[in-house]
C-alpha cells in the first residue's frame, strides 16, 4: 500500500477588471428621487460652501513690480532765509521765476539716474542742488518739490550749509489698477507751467490738488541730515538720493482670472462631496434600501 501523494498548486491574479452593474427604475420613483437630490447636494453644496467662506470671487490681486520711475528735471526750490518771511526760490517753470523778482537764485544742478542691476529700469537717484546766498544770508527751511511727484520737507531753527536726504519714492494707491492697458488718468503734471497765476504756483495750493488724485507717491523712509556752519559766500548745498524700490501693485483681476480662483476653491470642495455621496448612492443601492431592478454585469472583451 502506497502512500497519499499531497499536491498543492498557487494560485494568483492574473488579470482583473472592474464589473459594471446597473441599477434601473422608473422615472416616477424614489429611487430617481433620491439620484437627483444627490446630484443637487454633491454640486450645489461645495459652490455654497465656498461661496460662504469668504473671498470665492477675487475681487483684487497683487503683484510685485519694479517701476519705471523718471527724473522729469521740472522741480520748486523754495528756501526760507530767515524767520521773519524773507526766502530765495527757483523753479524750471519760467512764469514762476518772473513773480518771485529779486527773490529768484539760480542754483548748479546735478542729477544721476543709476540702474544698478542692468535690468533697463533706473534704480536710484543721485541729485546735487547748490544754492548761492548772500553773505548776509542763511538757509533756515527748504521745501522742494520734484516732478516725479514726491514731496521734501524740512526746517530747523539754527541755519545750515548743507541739507542731505536718503529715501525711497513709494506708491500710494487708492484705488486698484485695471488688469490690462495704460492707466494714463493722472498722466499729466499737477502744475501748469504755462499760467501766469502766482496761485497756480502756491506749494500749499499744488500739494492739495496732487493729494485728490487716488495714485500718489511719496518719499518713505526720509533720513534728513541738517549740517550747520556755512562760510559766508558759500552756496547751500543740497544732497540727494532717492531710491526707487519694487512696489507692490495692486489691481482689479480680469474675467477669467476670476473664474479661475473660484473654480479652483469649487473642486477642491466638490472631490470631496463627490467622494462622500458615491458611497453613499453604493450603499443605498447595494442593500437595496431603495428598490430597483439590477441589471447583470457587463463583459468587457478585449478587441
Amino acid at each position: 500500500m502506497f502512500p497519499g501523494i499531497l499536491i498543492t498548486m498557487a494560485f494568483y491574479d492574473v488579470y482583473a477588471h472592474p464589473a459594471l452593474i446597473r441599477y434601473r427604475a422608473c422615472v416616477c420613483s424614489r429611487a430617481t428621487l433620491f439620484v437627483f437630490v444627490v446630484l443637487c447636494l454633491t454640486y450645489i453644496s461645495p459652490l455654497l460652501v465656498a461661496y460662504r467662506s469668504q473671498g470665492f470671487w477675487l475681487k483684487r490681486s497683487t503683484y510685485e513690480e519694479q517701476p519705471v520711475i523718471q527724473f522729469q528735471y521740472d522741480m520748486f526750490l523754495i528756501g526760507a532765509t530767515d524767520t521773519a518771511g524773507n526766502y530765495v526760490a527757483w523753479s524750471t517753470f519760467p512764469n514762476f521765476n518772473r513773480l518771485i523778482g529779486d527773490n529768484l537764485r539760480i542754483p548748479q544742478i546735478s542729477a544721476q539716474e543709476e540702474d544698478r542691476n542692468q535690468d533697463g529700469k533706473s534704480d536710484l537717484l543721485m541729485l546735487q542742488i547748490s544754492i548761492p546766498l548772500k553773505p548776509e544770508e542763511q538757509m533756515f527751511s527748504v521745501q522742494l518739490l520734484l516732478t516725479f511727484s514726491y514731496q521734501l520737507f524740512h526746517s530747523s531753527p539754527v541755519p545750515g550749509s548743507q541739507l542731505s536726504i536718503c529715501g525711497d519714492l513709494r506708491l500710494n494707491q487708492r484705488t486698484p489698477l485695471p488688469h490690462r492697458g495704460l492707466h494714463s488718468t493722472y498722466n499729466v503734471s499737477v502744475v501748469d507751467g504755462s499760467s501766469p497765476f502766482a496761485s497756480t504756483y502756491d506749494m500749499a495750493n499744488i500739494i492739495r490738488l496732487y493729494q485728490q488724485r487716488n495714485l500718489t507717491t511719496h518719499l518713505s523712509g526720509v533720513i534728513p541730515v541738517w549740517t550747520v556752519g556755512r562760510a559766508a559766500n558759500a552756496p547751500f548745498q543740497i544732497s540727494a538720493q532717492i531710491n526707487y524700490p519694487v512696489e507692490n501693485i495692486t489691481y482689479r483681476p480680469g474675467f477669467w482670472e476670476t473664474i479661475k480662483f473660484a473654480w479652483i476653491q469649487y473642486v477642491s470642495v466638490l472631490l470631496i462631496f463627490l467622494w462622500v455621496f458615491q458611497h453613499i448612492q453604493t450603499f443605498i443601492f447595494q442593500n437595496q434600501v431603495l428598490p430597483t431592478t439590477t441589471v447583470p454585469a457587463v463583459k468587457q472583451h478585449s478587441s
